[in-house]
């Protein structure tokens, strides 16, 4: 199917999809947010230690190599933009929800200072920032060198597009993101190289040791879509919504 008659079709699991990538995004943020996890071990000097939003965050990228191998890039980059729309309401909602007023019982029990420490972050934007930048350059700079890479090879070699477009788009994505994140306050800069280390080590093996099931989902989405795009005359600029 040619990219003109797939705008006009309607598919079967795009929907689907598309609530599973903005879910995963925003819950990812979320745990960011709110824990620091270790794996109580090192690597040299540097501890192994990652914000808990890393054990969601690589399913988005599975995500966005499914959407791209299958309904092509232009489709791929809409999603990430409505995934940026996602981040940024729930960025809203947190405010919105830290700036009413606290119950009495609330305030003694729980109170306004632990739900800073916990979704501060989330509701003040910092997180949010911190994601919107490290996703821009990861997400589409993954989802480009999916697309072309599909077209260089023919539609062979699946596993290649995966874990090498991952390899390039994590490096930006967690590279970014932990610095943004750290500059802003949200995480130490004592645990930069730590946190950017083994987020990267962590997202890369993950795409690595799932490409099995990436490729049962591809081929089952193409047989069930009767779809399969090939981005030969595709703008590649991030900056459209369609």
């Amino acid at each position: 199917m040619n990219n003109q008659q797939s705008d006009i079709k309607t598919f079967k699991f795009l929907d689907i999809l598309i609530v599973i990538f903005v879910l995963t995004l925003v819950l990812s943020n979320i745990a960011s947010s709110a824990k620091i996890i270790d794996w109580g071990f090192s690597l040299g000097s540097v501890r192994l230690a990652f914000d808990a939003g890393t054990v969601l965050f690589p399913i988005s990228y599975i995500i966005g190599d499914v959407l791209t191998e299958v309904y092509g890039y232009k489709r791929s980059r809409r999603i990430i933009w409505i995934g940026f729309g996602g981040l940024i309401f729930s960025a809203l909602v947190f405010w919105f929800v830290q700036v009413l007023p606290g119950e009495a019982t609330w305030q003694e029990a729980v109170g306004i200072e632990t739900y800073n420490q916990i979704l501060g972050s989330m509701s003040s934007g910092s997180i949010i920032v911190a994601s919107l930048a490290g996703y821009f350059a990861g997400s589409f700079s993954n989802a480009i060198i999916m697309s072309m890479m599909k077209v260089l090879t023919k539609g062979r070699w699946l596993w290649t597009r995966t874990i090498g477009s991952t390899i390039v788009g994590e490096a930006f994505d967690t590279f970014t993101f932990i610095l943004v994140a750290s500059t802003l306050g949200v995480f130490p800069w004592s645990l930069f190289w730590s946190l950017t280390i083994t987020n990267y080590i962590f997202k890369v093996l993950m795409e690595a040791l799932v490409t099995p099931i990436t490729y049962w989902v591809v081929n089952g989405l193409k047989k069930a879509e009767n779809l399969d795009i090939f981005d030969r005359e595709t703008t590649f600029s991030p900056f459209r919504f369609k």
